[in-house]
């Protein structure tokens, strides 16, 4: 008999619910190299405060994609790992849950809609716990992958009221968890009056990612009001920056809790 998929809802809507923080670690299939060495040097991963690890990217390739889904799963433990696709094309069934996208802040309806209906049947069949996730790309104007690849323009930093009321309408759709990320490489991460303006409109678990490289920029994120934040870019620079900012979550969530 399988192991049963974990429920991630629940891990979302409870930092939400209870106002402690998350953090999920991005794994890009582009930058996987060697399945040997990745679950040598991250063996450490499944006894960590890490609470859940996406796997995905911008890029339409699916030739590795269930590949690493299994190394990350070898890794993970107990952790969910979660599917964050770049198109219908990135699935696996060995994942725990895959954030079902609708890129709520463009107005290519092959990311709004198309990429869904082709994903949906085998979702179900794979039997992936679904998270119906209003997706908003925000950033300075950088040019990223999933810009070029979805041919969407982003949101800007400067106009929170405008990301305000795309969320609102998401949330309106039904949309039950909103993912503002600045794009892989973004050399500015989603701003601080943007993620307060998205929390204040839609009370629902906000996740945040995209040019999270240092620890100032992750606290900017978390006292913003971020639920859970995603980090890849910087860690794969950088192996040793997923353990700062997994101390620097735990003791912020151990002073939320006392507080």
């Amino acid at each position: 008999m399988s192991t049963p998929k974990k429920k991630v809802s629940r891990i979302l809507k409870n930092f939400h619910a209870t106002g402690t923080k998350g953090l999920a670690w991005l794994v890009d299939p582009d930058n996987f190299i060697n399945s040997a060495l990745f679950e040598e040097e991250f063996a450490w991963v499944k006894d960590s405060y890490l609470d859940l690890i996406f796997v995905g990217g911008s890029t339409l390739s699916r030739d590795n994609f269930r590949e690493v889904v299994t190394s990350v799963k070898k890794i993970a433990g107990k952790i969910p790992v979660v599917i964050f696709p770049g198109s219908q094309m990135q699935l696996a069934e060995e994942a725990d849950a895959i954030l079902f996208l609708s890129l709520i802040s463009g107005r290519n309806p092959e990311y709004l809609i198309g990429q869904q209906v082709l994903a949906a049947p085998i979702i179900k069949k794979m039997r992936l716990e679904a998270l119906p996730t209003a997706y908003m790309l925000v950033n300075d104007g950088d040019i990223t992958s999933v810009q070029y690849v979805t041919q969407t323009v982003p949101l800007p930093n400067s106009k929170p009221d405008l990301a305000k009321a795309t969320a609102l309408a998401g949330s309106y759709l039904g949309m039950k968890y909103f993912f503002m990320d600045a794009g892989s490489g973004a050399k500015n991460p989603v701003c601080g009056e943007v993620i307060k303006a998205v929390k204040m409109a839609t009370n629902k678990p906000i996740l945040v990612g995209g040019g999270l490289d240092s620890l100032q920029k992750v606290k900017t994120a978390y006292e913003s009001g971020a639920d859970l934040l995603v980090i890849g870019n910087a860690i794969e620079k950088d192996s040793s920056f997923l353990a700062k900012v997994l101390d620097y979550k735990v003791l912020l969530n151990l002073s939320l809790n006392v507080n």
